[in-house]
């Protein structure tokens, strides 16, 4: 049970965020991913809540609601998408050497 959390303040903590969502259940886990090069955080994160009800409370709730000076958009976390196929073998790409 994960929840989609965007259009957050680049300030934002785990510990905030836990604390937000915590008014609405209990909080599993909180994740904030961050951009791999700067180290900065996205923009967005997910929150995993104790039940369905918690979660569906949470949504319903801060949606659209005014969080640091920003709107949050909150929704249900769709699953991940496999990226790492693109209809071709990734070996063509990007200056390998061709063995024919």
């Amino acid at each position: 049970m994960s929840v989609y959390v965007g259009n957050l303040s680049y300030e934002v903590t785990e510990e905030s965020l836990n604390a937000v969502f915590a008014e609405y259940g209990s909080v599993k886990r909180v994740q904030l991913p961050t951009d791999r090069e700067t180290g900065r955080l996205r923009g967005f994160g997910f929150v995993e809540m104790g039940t369905d009800a918690e979660e569906t409370a949470a949504i319903e709730a801060l949606d659209g609601a005014e969080w640091m000076g920003r709107d949050l958009k909150v929704n249900k976390a769709k699953p991940r998408e496999d990226r790492g196929s693109f209809g071709g073998n990734r070996n063509n790409y990007g200056g390998g050497r061709n063995r024919y």
